[in-house]
Parts: C-alpha cells; sequence; structure tokens
C-alpha cells in the first residue's frame, strides 16, 4: 500500500508552539481507550521490577554465553532500572485557577535520599507568575510499592526548571544514586522512567543523541542552558522523572519533548542539577553570575573562516569570542570590546563558553583576571566583577 505525507514547511514549523512542559492539563487519560483490532495484550501493565542480582559480574549470563561484566547483554536494561526503579514516585498536584480547584495535573520524581528528598522539575509542582514561585498545593506522592505520602515543595528554580520537594517519613526510604552526565558519549544507552498517563513504573529506553544541545537550538530564549537530547520516548507525566545511565544511576531529569517529531526528548544533566542542590542547601535559591558578554565557542572552522575575512584576527588555536558587549554591564567596566578572544579566565586556559560558566560558579562580586586576544595579536589583562544575573533575563 502506498502512504501520502503532507510535510510541514520550516515556516509551518516555527509557528507551531510545540515545546510543552510534560505534565497534563487535562484528564490523566481518555475515559474509554480504544483497543485495535484483536489485540492479546492489555492497555496497560505494572509489576514491582524485583531487585537486580547482589553479584552478577561472575555469574553467567542467561542466554549460555560468558558473563562480561562490561559488556550489553539482554540483563542489561532491565537490571539497571531496577535499581532505580523503587526510587521513582508518581506526583499528583492540584490545579486551578483563583483559587478553584479544577483537577489535578501529574509528574515524576526520584527519591534521592532517603530522608524523603525528591528531586523533580519545577513546573510539575510549582506556579511562576513573573519569576516568584507559588507552591500548587500539597503534593500527593505515590511510590511503586503504593505507600503514598504528602509532600511540600521545598525548593524550585524557574530557568533550569528544577525543583525539591520532601515528604515525611519514619522509616528510610528507597534512594537512587546519582551519576555523572559528563560522562556520556552519543550513541550510549539511557532508560527513561517515570508515570507518563498516570502509567506508573514505566520504561523506555533508547540512546544518547547529543550531550550538550544548546537551549538557543531550541528556540527557549533567556538564560543559557544545555540539555541532553535523547530518543527515549516520553509523554505527558514523564516529566521529573530520571533519564538514567546502564549503571542504573541517574544521569538526567526530563523535562521537555518536541511534539512534531518522534525521538527528540531532552532532559537537564545531573551534573547541572548538582550543583543547583548544592546553591538550595547553601543559600535556599540559584545565584548566577553576569558579565554582560554575548559570546561564540571557537573551533578550527570557524577560526579559519574569520582570518579569510579579517586578516588581523588574533592567532589562536581555541578560546572564545566576544562579539558583542551590554553596555554598563560588568564587561563593559572592565574594558572588554567587540571582537576579544578570551583564551584564559580566573588563571585558567578555556576553550569554550561551558569552561568559563564552570569557572564563575557562584562568584558574585569577587574580581577575575582574564586573559584576551585582540587584532594583531595585541594581548590584554582585565579583571571583571560578575554580577548577580537579574531574574527576568
Amino acid at each position: 500500500f502506498q502512504v501520502s505525507l503532507s510535510l510541514p514547511t520550516r515556516g509551518d514549523l516555527l509557528s507551531v508552539p510545540w515545546r510543552v512542559p510534560l505534565f497534563t492539563l487535562g484528564p490523566s487519560m481518555p475515559d474509554k481507550p480504544t483497543a485495535v483490532g484483536n489485540d492479546p495484550y492489555p492497555l496497560h501493565f505494572s509489576r514491582v521490577s524485583p531487585d537486580p542480582p547482589a553479584d552478577t559480574k561472575n555469574q553467567p549470563s542467561t542466554d549460555g554465553s560468558s558473563h562480561c561484566s562490561n559488556c550489553f547483554t539482554r540483563d542489561t536494561i532491565a537490571n539497571a532500572a531496577a535499581k532505580v526503579s523503587p526510587a521513582v514516585v508518581n506526583l499528583s498536584v492540584p490545579k486551578g485557577i483563583y483559587g478553584l480547584t479544577m483537577g489535578r495535573s501529574i509528574g515524576s520524581g526520584t527519591i534521592i535520599d532517603s530522608d524523603g528528598t525528591i528531586l523533580t522539575c519545577a513546573h510539575v509542582v510549582v506556579d511562576f507568575q513573573g519569576v516568584k514561585a507559588s507552591s500548587k498545593g500539597n503534593i500527593e506522592v505515590t511510590m511503586q510499592d503504593g505507600r503514598t505520602f504528602e509532600g511540600t515543595v521545598l525548593n524550585a528554580d524557574l530557568h533550569s526548571d528544577i525543583a525539591i520537594v520532601k515528604v515525611k517519613t519514619k522509616s528510610p526510604l528507597p534512594a537512587a544514586k546519582l551519576g555523572l552526565s559528563n560522562k556520556l558519549r552519543p550513541g550510549d544507552w539511557v532508560i527513561a522512567m517515570g508515570c507518563p498517563l498516570s502509567l506508573q513504573n514505566t520504561v523506555t529506553a533508547g540512546i544518547v543523541s547529543c550531550i550538550d544541545r544548546k537551549s538557543s537550538d531550541l528556540g527557549l530564549g533567556g538564560m543559557r542552558r544545555e540539555y541532553l537530547q535523547t530518543d527515549c520516548p516520553i509523554n505527558v507525566g514523564n516529566s521529573g522523572g530520571p533519564l538514567v545511565n546502564m549503571d542504573g544511576e541517574v544521569v538526567g531529569v526530563n523535562n521537555m519533548k518536541v511534539l512534531v517529531a518522534d525521538g527528540l526528548s531532552f532532559a537537564v544533566p545531573i551534573d547541572s542539577v548538582s550543583k543547583i542542590i548544592d546553591q538550595f542547601k547553601k543559600r535556599g535559591r540559584v545565584v548566577r553570575p553576569w558579565l554582560g558578554l554575548k559570546m561564540i565557542d571557537l573551533n578550527d572552522m570557524i577560526i579559519s573562516q574569520l582570518k579569510e575575512r579579517d586578516p588581523v584576527f588574533p592567532n589562536v588555536n581555541r578560546g572564545v569570542l566576544v562579539p558583542m558587549v551590554t553596555p554598563g554591564s560588568p564587561g563593559d567596566h572592565a574594558g572588554f570590546r567587540p571582537g576579544d578572544v578570551v583564551t584564559e579566565f580566573d588563571g585558567k586556559p578555556v576553550g569554550s563558553i561551558k569552561e568559563i560558566i564552570d569557572l564563575m560558579d557562584d562568584k558574585v562580586g569577587k574580581p577575575v583576571k582574564v586573559v584576551v586576544k585582540r587584532a594583531n595579536n595585541a594581548e590584554a589583562t582585565l579583571t571583571v566583577t560578575p554580577e548577580e544575573a537579574n531574574p527576568d533575563m
């Protein structure tokens, strides 16, 4: 048979509001699911995953081949999911308007401390009016084993879309282990876990498509952010759930997908999340330093092209180009000029914006030495004092 497809134009795609947070604004499931044909399988099935074997390193694999602790086997995904699944929870939050409850929205979360600390997405549990956050109300937390708790929002950050929820418990709860997202490579296997459409204990698998998808690539304004891009299927209700590596460690927090395409899902890297959690513990909010500089990563191709266009472009192998300086900003006061190439920041060589952001950390009000290269290979050392970024930016 033949299938006729009408592909959208670039204009159609740009006009479609395809980025949506993954929490429901309507009923959690259709009233009457429709079966297709004589499907012998149930519409959904959920069970509590067994704990992985205590030591599978030296055991033979179930398919009869010799076991390799670093090999991908038929049990790899199942074992990874089993390690994390007891710590994955369903979050049910009241939604409404003018104080009237109009139903409940759903999301997912991960217990990251046995004392009842839960990691999730801010848009699941918080309403943002401007930049001020207000809790959506009491949060019903349901664990995989059926236990329910009442949770409250401890901290939430709009720009990263990360929040911390806390429940009171008399006994320790199962907690997931946090991994390192900087160890991921494109092509690595990962699993997404959560409660899409209120279907608790759902696991989907895929690979990492990109480890540093920039918010600007997705048309998202505001502060610069980076996401893990995967092809794991996620749906309404997956927001806040964990992205897990094959070692059973949380490496990201699922938070959005592209609606008009398949296989385009995004998660906040756990390395960024860990820094946010540290700031929550330290001061109850996230402090972001601001320089007032527009910056572009340089690579060999860009440097070669810039040298062809302008012979006086500095002779550098790596660095960060500053094409624009905001008037009145810390960078402007420090003497930055459009066309500067940052080669050292706080005494360390840099080749990417991410490296500069990592070096700044939360250093607001602390002078930093910056080395820049200019036209005709002139070099200057500047002292810039970062200010706290305006939350409205």
